[in-house]
């Protein structure tokens, strides 16, 4: 990927912009880096304990962790190639210096600690460079307090144990109980090294500088195994890459979860209180990241977060909550924090309350993932089976509920994406009951009930005046980017129709642009949502419709990766102002580019697959 520059960073009332974050992980925790050299984030140890770091979300009293030149700089920053490992540049007028960022983990896996590594390079001339660590207090929960050890000072945040360790030539200047200052100045060849060590009620292994620093290679070394045992072999090969290592950020190594994203309440709009907590285990954001997995034949991590989704889905039964923690518990009720909020958007919120919302469309992400997880060569235990049979009757006794639909509106109605995805749903336990992948007991009732779907969906949801499937019955004339999802639907049962909603969805949520809004009416509200964008060149990919959809790949492309991003992509993008909004890295915006990529590069394989046990 090409450097991404900067001029010396101005934070505005203490924050920077959302699309300015970069992501450094390590299968566990997730931290975001700003330009300036600041950690504004960091949960650690696990992507859901209490923030370390959160000055993402109080300019004021948030905790960070910065490593920033003296006076005025320029910044040119990037991943290394085929990794994880963020390189960022200094360039002043006395010189110029890299920083080279991980969260370390070895080539066994992650470490039984977290490891935060920052390694200061001299390339030429000299550079003085500040540090500064402010101790987060848990969002006002925890008071911070050092003890001194033999091994060196331990800071004590509740539960959580941590360590600054440093190289000699780093002088600190200021050590207290809540933060940490000094100074340091760089000559052509030098390296230095600062690291924070934490652990979560257990001991803190106190490794040496030199094994630290190692660990920085063998990082990069282990992600650029990773990517180079993909499989993806199709367009846009660098963007497919980069949005592959984002959503391994997400890939929760100790249990095989996949949260949503890493961040909480960073704003859908300035302002606003669309602000949620995302680290946690959509069913519909995991099925639709296993079906990018499958695509780059990443087969370990689509088979481990498969298994959670079915282990946990067995646990809880088969009336689908919409998330679960990352361990599969059930998520905790919305309550707030006493923080100001990023650039004051409120309410700051841990927990989701969608967790007790009814969702029938996810019948249709996992049983279609199930498919295509069959389709890449794998096979289904026992359990497994007979729990994609029980959600499929689940799914026909339900589908005539109305639901609070993809977007988790707390307007409950009849939403033609949810119809459609309960008629993939019982389209694709047809297919695996014919293909004895599945007891074929109830097969005859699932195709029954597909068709009464499809002649529900026909008669109650398609609009003459419009052209085209409605947001949800009665919406007189709204409509809804998510059906883009569908298009399996529309290539099997009414192509005509189909084709016909997207020209209206580009039309009127895209502005007659590819950067689409989710829905009828939301604009105000919100900015353009990301993964809609590419969803709809995916569908347009998989209905033959090639050169729209290259068209729309080529202009979403150019929207987001010419923007000073390093392609860590938040939920949305504000096509007005340039400005990204959401939290990061989202998943869903990833996986959407590595699907439409796949249907660019294949449409013909697309085609067969949506046709097959129709």
């Amino acid at each position: 990927m090409d450097n991404k520059t900067y001029r010396s960073p101005v934070r505005e009332k203490g924050f920077v912009g959302l699309g300015d974050y970069a992501a450094i992980g390590e299968g566990r925790s997730v931290a975001l880096i700003a330009p300036d050299g600041s950690i504004d984030w960091w949960c650690a140890p696990n992507l859901d304990s209490p923030p370390l770091f959160d000055r993402i979300l109080d300019a004021q009293i948030g905790g960070f962790f910065q490593i920033e030149p003296v006076g005025e700089y320029q910044v040119q920053r990037h991943y290394r190639e085929d990794s994880n490992v963020l390189e960022t540049c200094y360039k002043t007028d006395s010189g110029s210096v890299r920083l080279t960022e991980s969260l370390n983990s070895s080539l066994a896996g992650r470490l039984p600690w977290s490891e935060l590594a920052r390694r200061i390079e001299g390339l030429d001339g000299s550079v003085e460079l500040k540090l500064h660590l402010r101790l987060g207090t848990m969002a006002e929960t925890r008071s911070p307090w050092l003890a001194d050890t033999q091994q060196g000072t331990v800071f004590h945040i509740g539960d959580l144990m941590a360590m600054l360790k440093s190289s000699d030539d780093v002088t600190m200047t200021h050590f207290s109980d809540e933060a940490i200052s000094g100074r340091l100045t760089t000559s052509p060849g030098s390296q230095s090294l600062i690291a924070l060590l934490a652990s979560e009620k257990e001991p803190l292994a106190v490794p040496s500088l030199a094994a630290i620093n190692d660990r920085i290679e063998t990082s990069h070394i282990a992600w650029r195994d990773w990517v180079h045992h993909l499989s993806y072999d199709g367009k846009y090969p660098l963007h497919v890459k980069r949005s592959a290592l984002a959503l391994k950020f997400l890939w929760y190594s100790p249990t095989g979860a996949l949260a949503a994203a890493a961040t909480t309440s960073l704003p859908e709009g300035l302002g606003g209180e669309k602000n949620y907590d995302y680290r946690y285990a959509w069913v519909r954001d995991a099925c639709l990241i296993i079906k990018a997995f499958v695509y780059l034949g990443a087969l370990e991590d689509c088979k481990a977060a498969f298994s959670w989704l079915t282990r946990t889905i067995i646990r809880h039964g088969v009336k689908l909550r919409a998330c679960y923690t990352l361990e599969g518990d059930i998520v905790p009720e919305e309550r707030y924090l006493p923080l100001s909020g990023y650039c004051n958007s409120q309410p700051v919120r841990v927990g989701n309350n969608a967790r007790d919302q009814v969702q029938l469309s996810m019948y249709g992400d996992m049983l279609a993932t199930a498919q295509l997880f069959i389709e890449a060569g794998h096979v289904l235990d026992i359990a497994t089976s007979r729990m994609l049979g029980e959600l499929a009757n689940c799914c026909a006794d339900s589908w005539r509920q109305k639901d609070s639909g993809i977007w988790e509106l707390p307007d409950e109605q009849h939403y033609t994406h949810s119809k459609m995805a309960c008629w993939l749903a019982l389209d694709r336990a047809v297919a695996m009951a014919d293909g004895k992948h599945i007891e074929p007991t109830w097969v005859a009732r699932w195709r029954r009930e597909r068709d009464r779907i499809r002649d529900w969906i026909e008669e109650f949801c398609w609009s003459d005046k419009k052209q085209a499937y409605l947001f949800y019955v009665g919406s007189e004339d709204r409509l809804d980017a998510s059906l883009a999802l569908v298009h399996h639907y529309g290539n099997t049962v009414n192509p005509q129709r189909m084709l016909s909603t997207y020209q209206a969805i580009r039309h009127e949520l895209g502005h007659d642009s590819a950067m689409l809004y989710r829905y009828s009416n939301v604009e105000e509200e919100e900015s353009t949502f990301v993964a809609c964008s590419f969803w709809l060149a995916e569908a347009l990919a998989a209905m033959g419709e090639t050169g729209q959809a290259e068209q729309a790949m080529e202009e979403i492309l150019e929207c987001l990766c010419n923007r000073g991003n390093v392609e860590t992509f938040n939920e949305m993008f504000d096509v007005r102002t340039g400005s990204w909004r959401g939290n990061l890295p989202q998943g869903l915006s990833h996986l959407a580019l590595i699907c439409a990529a796949q249907a660019l590069s294949h449409p013909k394989q697309t085609e067969d697959a949506n046709a097959e046990g129709t």
